[in-house]
């Protein structure tokens, strides 16, 4: 038995297998684009249990049936060598059987209990910080990173992992300081570059969010596609509040969409959204939901997740595909009626309701819109996503206000976030409203509006 670079005890004989381990972990933390390196290892030793696991929980992580067929057999192979496998080996699999399964709770307990007994095991805590991100539970991310720290106080990628689950529990100050550290200790940490991101975009910090972003872009060149584009996105998202409409369709057209790899859910979740926050200013996006809307054929059935899927349905709505959102809805309802009991309430409640309303407002049936999302808004949290990415259905049910003139309503739906903009900084963004033919500009942390006909085009 041989131990791997973070000292925990790897049931193989085999030193290829352990130095495959060790790299996977490596571009599992640093979201790298070589993690299929595991297979070398599963080459190198077929009977490598944890091997077998980390490439099943690669293909999982890409959230998509084809991924889900090809883990399976890894996570078969893990399954018949599990006699073999050690404490920790065998408590892994089952976490990443569980989610195979669709059974999220049972996977975050497996992943919980493996940092109380094996602290240094960080790949697992990063699995179990993805479930809790999905479920909204932002003490869940914070906490399983936190309570491994003081085994691994010299691993800069938990200090970016920590730094997220503080900037998603509004910890901001605190946030920025451990994604500066960990920025400081590695500058190639793109999860750490990320988690502040989040906190200069709260702050309304545009310019040194650009700034920060920019000078450490070039050490993403490496990085899978979904950070890649990702954090380009956020850096579209401080040019769009910059109002700087080219630049963000410049970033969208090579470095978010032009970069994507375009079968992936989360690179097209990114560009669904910002297409539509364009379109939310006033902006003409061209043929360019008609380009995403192939892609999303495949996505019609399989409800991965269902932050994802309220982009897909809205998307093919955008783009005329009135035979294909009808299927999705129709299959959506059918998973919500089979759904585990974990999330079947979640699915009944709030998914399905907010996704009727993005297709209403798609249309532009802004009353059935406001009808559809305004219950959904107080549990969105239950969807998944970060903050940055939710605050987009709440601009699109504050555009259906605005567009059927319920403006007394928009301003009650904006006094909390004003209230929150007085304790920000200075440069937050600006909403203008009309009321009563008075017009309004109000600081607050969002700005929507889609017009009939979109007024400016590019």
């Amino acid at each position: 038995m041989l131990k791997d670079s973070q000292g925990l005890e790897v049931t193989t004989n085999s030193p290829d297998a352990i130095a495959a381990i060790n790299h996977f972990v490596d571009q599992s933390l640093s979201y790298g684009n070589d993690a299929e390196a595991i297979l070398q290892g599963i080459a190198a030793d077929p009977t490598c249990v944890i091997a077998n696991a980390h490439a099943a929980a690669h293909y999982l992580s890409l959230e998509s049936a084809e991924a889900k067929n090809q883990a399976a057999p890894y996570l078969q192979a893990a399954k018949k060598y599990l006699s073999q496998a050690n404490e920790r080996e065998k408590l892994y699999v089952y976490g990443i059987s569980a989610w195979a399964s669709g059974d999220i709770d049972r996977a975050i307990a497996y992943h919980e209990e493996i940092a109380e007994k094996f602290p240094r095991d960080i790949a697992s805590v990063q699995r179990g910080q993805y479930h809790y991100f999905y479920l909204g539970d932002k003490e869940g991310l914070l906490n399983i990173a936190e309570k491994v720290f003081f085994s691994n106080r010299e691993n800069h990628y938990l200090y970016g992992m920590i730094a997220f689950g503080l900037e998603q529990c509004h910890r901001l100050k605190e946030a920025e300081e451990w994604g500066r550290k960990a920025t400081e200790m590695n500058r190639h940490d793109p999860w750490a570059h990320h988690a502040v991101a989040h906190v200069m975009e709260t702050q309304g910090r545009l310019d040194e969010g650009i700034a920060w972003m920019e000078n450490l872009s070039d050490t993403w060149e490496n990085c899978n596609s979904l950070l890649y584009t990702h954090n380009w996105w956020h850096i579209a998202l401080y040019y769009l509040e910059k109002e700087e409409i080219k630049k963000v369709l410049k970033l969208y057209d090579t470095h978010i969409w032009g970069r994507a790899w375009k079968e992936s859910s989360k690179d097209q979740v990114g560009a669904i959204s910002l297409l539509l926050r364009l379109e939310l200013r006033g902006v003409d996006v061209g043929d360019r939901w008609q380009n995403i809307a192939p892609y999303l054929a495949p996505r019609i059935h399989e409800h991965a997740l269902p932050f994802q899927d309220l982009h897909y349905v809205y998307a093919l709505a955008r783009a005329g595909q009135n035979d294909q959102v009808t299927k999705m809805l129709l299959s959506m309802q059918a998973y919500a009626k089979a759904a585990k009991p974990f999330i079947k309430r979640t699915w009944d409640e709030v998914v399905l309701p907010a996704a009727r309303g993005m297709v209403a407002h798609a249309r532009t049936d802004c009353h059935r819109a406001i009808a559809q999302l305004g219950s959904t808004l107080p549990r969105l949290y239950e969807i998944g996503g970060s903050h940055a990415q939710r605050e987009l259905f709440e601009q699109v049910f504050l555009d259906a206000w605005l567009r059927t003139e319920q403006n007394h309503e928009a301003l009650q739906l904006v006094e909390q976030p004003l209230a929150a903009c007085n304790n920000l900084h200075s440069d937050k963004r600006k909403l203008t409203l009309n009321v009563n033919n008075l017009e309004l500009t109000i600081k607050v942390d969002r700005a929507v509006h889609r017009p009939e006909k979109a007024s400016q085009s590019y």
